[in-house]
């Protein structure tokens, strides 16, 4: 709170806290027991034609729980951070931020860390295949994918639209157990640049080819003029002149069966003319390579139909 602008905030975020607890302690003294006999006050509700509800204040035994909290949160307020900036007497925080040596979530990391670093470090020695196969491993994998992957591609990794199914043999950037490890660890950016520029005529004969190339309808005509654009549009030049793609950019193979957005006409005419911008983001830093060995493997396991499931 103290970066915004200046301190003012801290100390009116302190002064309005303080004043809060305060007003709450005047106030119960102000609801003091009156004296054995003395005349009591009615509300000015009646109910049964005599029936008056008097003005008692609380039970002492009341107001003096009311006290203990007041006396709890000036204590909590002085170890905790509850003061605007001030971090406490003990120096707590929930997380790890400047000025925090007391941070829960460090110590929490840490303790487990501690736990499981040993195991993780034993799968990290064993080979990527080897370990795909270990159904234990697999397990502590399955519970990292569930926790990190299953937003995008999906509880059983077979994606969605827009994100690749992981439980098949199709890969855009290689399935090569040190590829999978690369893409897990530093993150993709897949673009497929727009081509609104070839014109609507042009991208339709292309989106007819491109069907074509997977056996699906198309028409003949703008089949034939869709090849020769192919290659003279640049399109061969990412996905291969013969369209079987290429791992090094990323760009998918557009001869089999698998499609990332859809095969109609109109899908692939929108993905030509708007391009596509698909980003896996690094886990390297986050998780650490041990766990990202662990992933790979489960990864694998799920595109071989082994431990994983397929």
């Amino acid at each position: 709170m103290s970066d915004f602008v200046s301190q003012f905030w801290n100390w009116y975020v302190i002064l309005l806290v303080l004043a809060s607890i305060l007003a709450c302690a005047v106030l119960l003294w102000t609801q003091k027991t009156p004296p054995a006999g003395a005349q009591v006050d009615t509300t000015g509700h009646v109910w049964d034609e005599n029936l008056e509800e008097y003005n008692n204040p609380l039970p002492k035994w009341w107001m003096w729980l009311f006290y203990i909290t007041i006396i709890f949160g000036l204590v909590y307020g002085a170890l905790y951070p509850m003061f605007g900036s001030f971090q406490g007497l003990l120096g707590w925080c929930s997380s790890p931020q400047p000025g925090c040596a007391n941070s829960q979530y460090a110590r929490e990391v840490a303790k487990t860390d501690e736990q499981v670093n040993p195991l993780f470090d034993k799968y990290q020695k064993t080979d990527l295949k080897v370990l795909a196969a270990d159904k234990e491993a697999m397990e502590t994998g399955k519970r990292l994918y569930l926790t990190y992957c299953m937003q995008c591609h999906g509880a059983d990794g077979k994606g969605a639209k827009g994100f690749p199914n992981l439980a098949d043999s199709d890969w855009l950037w290689g399935g090569e157990p040190a590829v999978i490890v690369e893409t897990i660890s530093n993150g993709r950016n897949g673009m497929m640049p727009p081509h609104a520029q070839l014109g609507s005529e042009t991208i339709k004969d292309l989106a007819n080819y491109v069907r074509s190339l997977s056996g699906l309808p198309a028409d003949s005509v703008r089949v034939a003029k869709g090849q020769e654009a192919f290659n003279s549009a640049g399109c061969s030049g990412c996905h291969g002149p013969d369209g079987k793609g290429m791992h090094a950019v990323g760009a998918p193979n557009l001869t089999d069966k698998t499609w990332l957005y859809g095969s109609s006409e109109a899908t692939i005419i929108e993905t030509i003319t708007k391009g596509r911008n698909n980003r896996m983001p690094a886990w390297k830093d986050f998780l650490g390579e041990p766990k990202v060995h662990v992933l790979a493997a489960y990864v694998i396991s799920l595109s071989e139909g082994g431990a994983g499931g397929k």
